[in-house]
């Protein structure tokens, strides 16, 4: 059953969603909250240098402004004046590159935490959502993530937050010190010249996105050509190709010069706003020292204010696109940790606990989908060190029940309990610790032979490791590889034979050693005489443990305590290898076929459409 958080953040594009991302990232932020505080006083006494360094201009405009009899005064005045000008000149930048040193570890640190979090939440996620998923958008979505967790902190704590803290400052000195003329401008100017900065931004993105999508198409256009190369010749479409290859070049050319105007509209916009503002300032200001209410050194610091304000905000526009595209990138990450678990723990459930480790299904029914039913009421025991095998036609429901026992799925309805313990009432840690399989696909991970054998019990010893090579009759192939249990087996364990893989498998579930295993169409990909060895070894790691067996060739089943014949999702037959072939139904059949292939060599192929 799915449970709903109550504090999943609002779809992509709704207006509540970047106050969901900041609230969802504060918490991971505020972990190291000293050396967020330090920072923050870091960042206001690196901009309260960076404001005293108009004023201390000023008072040097003054000072050299003095009468020419006062020449001693002239000389020593801006000497200790230049001297806190160079010292708040070099604050800034100290107390600068200080807050970033502060601030590293606790963005990197959130990143770390996140990232952990994602990848720990994706492995609780079922089977279901990993089979549905798409691994390269899925990564790509928790690389942009993380990736834009650096940049949103680093453009709201190294551009956007200092130049609020510097607005601020500013317009309370003017405020303080001058008419509300001077503030009034200031507030004006800025609020005109934000709003129109994002204004004009959303609709170069617009641009920028249909540029993008026109770039896409022409290049599909050309490569498609390009590959089909001898059919465009073969009818002779040159033209053609052509004409629809320009027509997008076209629509992309059409694109780009309004993006490219739109930027410039964008600077001259801005620019504008900037040189009226600063143009009224200093008409102000040049208004005050006329009627004697300013000195020089005032209209040199609030020009100077001025310039020193808008430099950052000249980036305004790239700052609000990188941020929103951010705050995007992020949210889409944490949406991947609002996904509901379909298989979930209950609320304190117990560990497993294993005595003979006898399995029960009991009337289970299941389906992937609820159109398509794949088990229809299915009953049976295994008892603790027994051997049940289960066989049947392809798509009779055979792999499935090994998909249930380790609780990939929950079953739609009935239930399946190990020693009597109900497996939805017990914790998946401890179910799968009790559990072993050889699947009949079996993906390597891209490191050595040795690792994925030791990945049954990591921290295993390579005279255990060894041990089960041989016991899985890969021992030998291995040490006759120049780098022996060193070698490596290649993404998904590519450079490997199916064969090989396989066999590595049976190793890796022999070291866990589990009292329940599971072989699913574990020799499948096995020749004759590998498979007959195999079975030598499958026979020894069943004795004195619960063994499932399902398989598609029935001589690798001859000596299971209990043979069940799934046929549509149901039980057809059950009992031991004479007792099927005595009762001359669907087993003994299946039986005779194959028979008659081993004898026939017929192709594995055909057999299995019987």
């Amino acid at each position: 059953m799915r449970h709903h958080s109550s504090s999943e953040p609002p779809p992509p594009g709704s207006a509540q969603a970047p106050r969901a991302v900041v609230a969802a990232l504060l918490p991971y932020l505020w972990r190291y909250r000293a050396r967020v505080l330090i920072a923050l006083a870091m960042l206001v006494a690196a901009k309260l240098a960076n404001v005293g360094v108009p004023i201390v201009l000023k008072h040097i405009v003054d000072a050299l402004s003095l009468k020419a009899g006062d020449t001693r005064a002239a000389l020593v005045v801006p000497g200790a004046l230049l001297l806190a000008y160079g010292v708040l000149r070099v604050s800034v930048s100290a107390f600068t590159e200080l807050r970033e040193i502060v601030f590293s570890r606790v963005t990197q640190g959130a990143v770390r935490r996140i990232a952990l979090q994602v990848f720990d939440h994706l492995m609780s996620l079922s089977l279901r959502y990993h089979l549905e998923r798409q691994t390269g958008g899925m990564s790509r979505d928790i690389e942009r993530g993380t990736r834009s967790i650096s940049s949103l902190v680093s453009f709201t704590l190294y551009s956007v937050l200092p130049t609020l803290v510097e607005m601020s400052l500013v317009i309370g000195i003017l405020v303080v010190r001058y008419d509300w003329w001077f503030s009034a401008i200031a507030v004006v100017a800025l609020l005109l010249y934000i709003t129109f900065t994002i204004v004009v931004t959303e609709w170069r993105t617009s641009l920028r996105r249909t540029m993008n999508e026109q770039d896409s198409r022409a290049n599909q256009r050309a490569i498609d050509a390009l590959l089909n190369y001898e059919t465009v010749k073969i009818f002779g479409n040159e033209a053609h190709e052509a004409a629809r290859y320009d027509d997008n070049l076209q629509r992309w050319m059409d694109a780009a010069v309004k993006s490219q105007n739109s930027l410039s509209l964008l600077n001259l916009g801005q620019s504008l706003i900037i040189a009226v503002a600063v143009t009224l300032l200093v008409w102000r200001s040049t208004v005050g020292v006329v009627d004697g209410k300013m000195n020089l050194g005032d209209l040199v610091m609030v020009n100077a204010f001025m310039l020193q304000l808008y430099a950052p905000l000249s980036f305004l526009g790239v700052l609000y696109r990188e941020i929103r595209q951010a705050l995007t990138d992020i949210e889409r990450m944490f949406t991947i940790l609002q996904r509901d678990r379909d298989v979930a723990d209950a609320p304190d459930a117990p560990a497993l606990r294993v005595g003979r480790g006898s399995v029960r299904f009991d009337d289970v029914r299941f389906g992937y989908t609820k159109a398509r039913e794949v088990l229809k009421g299915l009953s049976f025991e295994v008892q603790g060190g027994t051997t049940l095998a289960i066989v049947g036609p392809s798509g009779a429901g055979k792999s499935t029940l090994s998909r249930l026992l380790f609780r990939f799925y929950d079953v739609d309805s009935g239930s399946i309990s190990i020693d009597g313990q109900n497996i939805a009432a017990v914790s998946q840690a401890s179910l799968r610790a009790a559990l072993g399989v050889v699947p009949q696909d079996t993906v390597l991970f891209n490191d050595t032979v040795g690792y994925n054998i030791a990945y049954g019990r990591p921290g295993a010893t390579q005279q255990e490791i060894e041990q089960v090579a041989r016991a899985a009759q890969i021992h030998d192939f291995i040490v006759r590889q120049p780098d022996g249990y060193a070698t490596q087996v290649g993404e998904r364990g590519l450079k490997l034979s199916g064969g090989e893989k396989q066999r590595v498998a049976i190793a890796r579930a022999l070291l866990k050693n589990p009292p329940v295993l599971i072989f699913d169409e574990a020799t499948s990909h096995l020749d004759s005489a590998n498979e007959r060895a195999i079975q030598a070894e499958i026979r020894l790691a069943a004795r004195n443990r619960t063994t499932l067996i399902v398989a598609h060739r029935l001589s690798t089943v001859v000596d299971a305590h209990q043979i069940l014949v799934l046929d549509d999702g149901r039980i057809a037959e059950r009992g031991t290898h004479a007792e099927l072939l005595a009762a001359d139904g669907l087993y003994a059949r299946m039986w005779r076929l194959q028979q008659q292939r081993a004898a026939a060599e017929i192709p594995d192929e055909l057999l299995r459409l019987a």
